[in-house]
């Protein structure tokens, strides 16, 4: 088996979905897995996806893209949004599966560690991995923040990049759970804390697995 690029889409909590995708993806040292961001809210169990995605970098590379909610999360941990806003935006249920109780310490400094050492974005030589969005006429360090972490495809889906590269993305969710193609744009948020799929994606083959979060794989059509 040749060295394989595999990209999931957004995992919200969905710790189930998560392994059932490991398991059936089986990462070998030689692969590259880029995790499109957005591990916490929503969904049931944010501290069990970041125990298993820290846990998955012993076993191949792991680029983790940082998603608009996990920045929500640091910003509130150091004071720099409101607990409250952030609670409304699916925030209330990663507070949940931490047991808080008004003490952000029980949050493991290795959760917060492995957020803050998220990218922006992820490159190679014929596709490049962001969260959201991009500005098609700029290079991806030149990208806002808002392009990368928060507009959504709703708002615009762009042009082809200037780099010629594949854009694969998340932030977007299909509620059919359905992955969107565009040609030169991919998106594989497929819904899964609202009761479809989590989609992982090996972008050389377009291999497809999908898990709900049950954590029962689904046979996609490729």
């Amino acid at each position: 088996m040749s060295d394989r690029i595999i990209a999931i889409g957004d995992i919200h909590g969905c710790s189930r979905a998560l392994s059932a995708l490991l398991s059936a993806i089986e990462p070998q040292s030689g692969d590259t897995i880029v995790t499109l961001g957005d591990y916490v809210d929503r969904g049931p169990d944010t501290p069990g996806v970041l125990d298993q995605l820290i846990e998955l970098q012993r076993d191949c590379k792991l680029v983790a893209i940082l998603g608009n909610h996990d920045q929500m999360l640091l910003h509130v941990i150091r004071g720099e949004l409101d607990r409250e806003l952030w609670s409304g935006c699916g925030g209330a249920a990663t507070l949940e599966s931490y047991g808080y109780e008004g003490d952000f310490n029980v949050i493991p400094a290795t959760h917060i560690e492995f957020l803050e050492n998220c990218v922006d974005y992820y490159e190679t030589d014929t596709h490049f991995f962001v969260h959201a969005n991009y500005d098609a006429g700029l290079p991806l360090d030149k990208q806002s923040d808002n392009a990368l972490r928060w507009r959504k495809l709703t708002e615009e889906i762009p042009l082809p990049h200037v780099s010629g590269r594949i854009a694969i993305v998340g932030h977007t969710p299909d509620k059919n759970g359905e992955i969107l193609d565009v040609g030169h744009l991919k998106c594989i948020d497929t819904c899964c804390h609202g009761g479809r799929w989590l989609t992982a994606l090996d972008v050389n083959s377009n291999q497809v697995w999908q898990a709900d979060n049950e954590g029962t794989l689904r046979e996609a059509a490729d």
